[in-house]
């Protein structure tokens, strides 16, 4: 591997896709880096972190594989080789034999989170009303709009399944802390953020820098590509 030629490889969370990162893409193209968003269908742990091996097969040269909220868990449970290290974006990172749900309800929800239910499907949708109390309170009204319409569903399986040994015990990791999330409550983030010993950057945001304040997210990734390339 090249040190010099590192690839970024992003996973989106919940209720999201991969246009969730575009914010971010475009800067860290501009530095020269190799950035892929990787398609997740949602639909359990396994199938996410078999879609997210898939995206990463593609690249060439070391990996920093970041994450948005669930996908979190996603990033922790890779299976690559080239995985270099690990960026967490107000994420979620069980560890072995923890489900999503146990560190997501490890502590009270913020009074403006949404109420969510599963559909007959299996399927949990956001509410479009969550969008602006809770999942991204400081975005636009437009992008508000835009994060409703293209909104994908995730099945209960993902919060259930139980964590393999988390990657985060053998890379190195940085973490985002949002201390304005509504979605995961800032002291789990602290928790968790304590518990893998991550490099850690506290912003007053809200659960979605990568969308409200995309510059804080690149410069947490940045600091990941640079520890890769030394």
């Amino acid at each position: 591997m090249t040190k010099g030629n590192v690839n970024v490889v992003l996973a989106h969370g919940a209720w999201a896709d991969g246009s969730s990162w575009n914010e971010v893409i475009t800067p860290l193209q501009r530095q020269g880096i190799s950035v892929i968003a990787a398609p997740l269908p949602l639909t359990s742990l396994s199938d996410d972190v078999a879609a997210l091996d898939r995206a990463i097969a593609r690249t060439q040269g070391p990996v920093v594989l970041t994450a948005h909220a669930y996908a979190g868990a996603v990033i922790s449970a890779a299976k690559s080789a080239q995985i270099e290290a690990l960026a967490y974006i107000a994420a979620l990172m069980p560890d072995e034999g923890e489900t999503v749900a146990d560190v997501f309800y490890r502590e009270a929800p913020h009074a403006d989170a949404p109420q969510l239910v599963p559909d007959a499907d299996g399927f949990i949708w956001m509410p479009d009303s969550g969008f602006k109390s809770a999942f991204a309170q400081h975005a636009t009204a437009q992008r508000l709009a835009l994060l409703a319409a293209t909104q994908r569903p995730i099945n209960v399986a993902c919060i259930h399944e139980k964590a393999p040994k988390p990657l985060w015990r053998s890379r190195p990791s940085w973490f985002l802390i949002a201390e304005e999330d509504r979605m995961i409550n800032p002291k789990t983030e602290h928790f968790m953020a304590e518990r893998m010993a991550a490099k850690v950057r506290s912003e007053i945001v809200d659960h979605t820098p990568l969308v409200t304040a995309p510059r804080k997210v690149v410069d947490t990734i940045l600091d990941a590509v640079r520890s890769v390339r030394g």
